[in-house]
């Protein structure tokens, strides 16, 4: 039991790292941009609106979008900041 935990645990860790390190390379862009193409095509041909909303509405409120997802990002830092704390024990 103790060997899947650590196995999880350590591939997970890897895992994000080179996922990290591939968005970052012409390959991993184009990956990307593809993965983008087809949830597009797919929005289209499955006639799923939300996907397709979500990325109308990214386009039509850029500033917005960027705030939101600013936003999010602080969350997460105090989320993370406070979970350090409690691991502390204060």
């Amino acid at each position: 039991m103790w060997f899947w935990l650590i196995s999880a645990i350590a591939g997970s860790i890897l895992g994000s790292a080179v996922d990290s390190w591939f968005a970052e390379t012409k390959c991993g862009i184009w990956f990307y941009k593809k993965v983008e193409q087809v949830s597009g095509w797919a929005a289209k041909k499955l006639n799923i609106k939300i996907l397709a909303e979500e990325e109308a509405w990214k386009k039509k409120y850029p500033n917005v979008a960027k705030k939101i997802s600013d936003l999010e990002n602080k969350v997460k830092y105090l989320d993370k900041l406070q979970n350090n704390r409690a691991d502390d024990g204060k």
